[in-house]
């Protein structure tokens, strides 16, 4: 299946969307991101959208859309907000601001498709990098936060970014036991017998000044389970080769020293071309609670995690002794 048939598929399905429906879409989904990315053959260049503050009328909640352009090649989860050169300067010189993101321009003529997001208390929350089993996600359910509703789409106004609008149609949401709704959110809907479950968060319209600011929230140091890692090569081709990780001193140095890490606005990064270097790993963690984060790794020392229009540059000692255990 060719980009432009997915595409089509996608909005059919959102289009004439019931329960059962639903929830067969998702899964396709799921499989059609793995096909994208063993279509990926190369190191692309991620297309950024800008991004600001912009209050649904009447409402006063935040009307907010992650986008991706769709006549522009993309890699799976760079589809992300750009910092917006009016948002005010943070108040060090080391932080990144990520601010609100907004619809774009119906009328302007852009392709664009959507990511899976919710609003939820005039935030919006995007489709997480960590990923849960059904059957996990149900012994973390926490309280129940409200159910969504369905028709958000390519062509939504602004003051259809109601509170739990989505576009992942009706399902369900929850706190997730362990972690600041703040941050993390959990759709769980349950069709025939089935469970089906995915993780959002909110990354966007903060500010960070170190690694705890964002990756301190995913609670990963003394709660990991297991360890793997993938190669470059594996991942762009989608041989899901990876290779377990032993549980020790070095990488519990990386974890303390992502904490500490100082972040760097992604966009620049992109422009001079990190993408284009193979230089990279997918690190896999899972946590006793079974969630599964999924960190990329650069060797010039940086990490970045999900959508985040942010980098982290980890203290040298810690990422190399850590980047070195990496190895075939």
């Amino acid at each position: 299946m060719n980009e432009e048939q997915f595409q089509t598929k996608y909005k059919k399905a959102v289009d004439t969307m019931t329960t059962n429906e639903e929830m067969k879409t998702r899964m396709e989904n799921r499989l059609q991101e793995l096909q994208q990315e063993q279509k990926q053959k190369r190191p692309r260049k991620m297309v950024y959208i800008a991004a600001s503050i912009v209050l649904a009328a009447g409402i006063g909640v935040t009307a907010s859309s992650f986008w991706k352009q769709g006549n522009a090649p993309t890699s799976p989860g760079n589809e992300v907000a750009k910092v917006n050169p009016n948002t005010p300067a943070a108040s060090s010189p080391a932080s990144v601001v990520i601010p609100k993101v907004e619809l774009p321009d119906t009328n302007s003529g852009v392709q664009a498709d959507m990511i899976p997001l919710v609003v939820y208390q005039g935030s919006i929350y995007t489709q997480a990098a960590t990923r849960i089993d059904a059957a996990d996600a149900t012994k973390l359910r926490g309280d129940k936060l409200g159910r969504t509703t369905a028709g958000i789409d390519e062509m939504s106004g602004q003051d259809e970014y109601t509170e739990l609008a989505a576009n992942i149609g009706e399902a369900d949401i929850y706190a997730v036991k362990g972690y600041d709704s703040k941050f993390r959110i959990m759709s769980y809907t349950e069709t025939d017998g089935q469970v089906y479950a995915e993780l959002f968060e909110h990354t966007n319209g903060i500010t960070v000044n170190s690694g705890a600011d964002l990756l301190g929230k995913l609670n990963l140091e003394g709660r990991i389970a297991s360890a793997e890692w993938e190669s470059f090569e594996s991942w762009n081709n989608g041989q899901q080769q990876h290779t377990p990780l032993a549980n020790d001193e070095s990488l519990a140095s990386f974890l303390t020293a992502l904490q500490d890490a100082k972040p760097l606005a992604a966009e620049p990064l992109i422009d001079q071309g990190i993408y284009d270097d193979e230089n990279r790993k997918i690190l896999y963690l899972k946590l006793e609670d079974h969630t599964r984060v999924e960190l990329t790794l650069f060797g010039q020392g940086l990490v970045r995690y999900g959508d985040a229009p942010v980098f982290f540059e980890v203290e040298s000692g810690a990422f190399q002794a850590f980047w070195k255990s990496m190895s075939l």
